[in-house]
This record gives C-alpha cells, structure tokens and sequence, in this order.
C-alpha cells in the first residue's frame, strides 16, 4: 500500500468509528422505543404508539443512511480495483458489495415497514 491508500483506510476507519456511535445511539434509541411499545399494549396508550413509531422510523431512517454509506462505499472500492489485484481480492471486493446491496434492501423494507405498519402490527427489530 502507498500512503495515499493508507490515508484513505485511515479516514474510512476513523468514519466508521463515528458509525459505531451512531449505532450505540440506536441501540439506546430501541431499548426506549421498547418500553414505549410495551406501555402502548399494556396502558393502550396511544401517545406510547406515535412516539413508538417516530423513534422506529428516525431508527430505520438513520440506519438507511448508514446502509447507502457502506454500499456506496463497496461500489467506490470495486472502481478502484485494478487489474493487477488478485482475484481473491476481486472477488472478496465484489461479494462484500453485494453484501452491502442487500442490507441496503433490507433497510428499505425495514423503513417502509416501520412507516406503513400504523397499528405496529408487524414486530421489526434493528439487526
């Protein structure tokens, strides 16, 4: 690696470090969501359920955005293969893309069920 590229991993680890706080808000955000879904059962409180539902789409809303960062950064590191890679790394490269493709679906699904599901009906967790 060239220091060019050593910068770049550099910058992109220091970016998931700010994700991983994104995440830990998120868990923090869930475990309260939780007790106010449990209060909307137990009380039917429906103010439990609007806020319920808020913070379950601000969740899903937040993680989408994280998903579209690490597919478009899998999409940035298969534009910067090169030839003369190996082919494990071509292929390591093109199955994590995939791999992000699919989690950005499943965030999309996630985040349109946590909009349209207006009875929370549907139990959806932040995996």
């Amino acid at each position: 690696m060239n220091n060019n590229e050593i910068k770049e991993k550099i910058n992109d680890i220091n970016n998931e470090d700010h994700i991983w706080l994104i995440y830990i808000l998120i868990i923090f955000a869930s475990w309260y969501s939780n007790s106010l879904e449990r209060k909307y059962f137990i009380y039917n409180d429906t103010e439990c359920k609007n806020r319920y539902r808020k913070i379950m789409i601000l969740i899903f809303s937040t993680l989408l955005i994280v998903y579209i960062y690490f597919f478009m950064s899998s999409m940035k590191s298969i534009n910067e293969l090169k030839t003369s890679d190996s082919l494990k790394k071509k292929k390591l490269t093109e199955l994590s893309a995939i791999g992000s493709l699919f989690i950005l679906v499943s965030g999309i699904i996630y985040l349109y069920i946590a909009y349209m599901d207006e009875d929370i009906d549907v139990e959806i967790a932040f995996n």
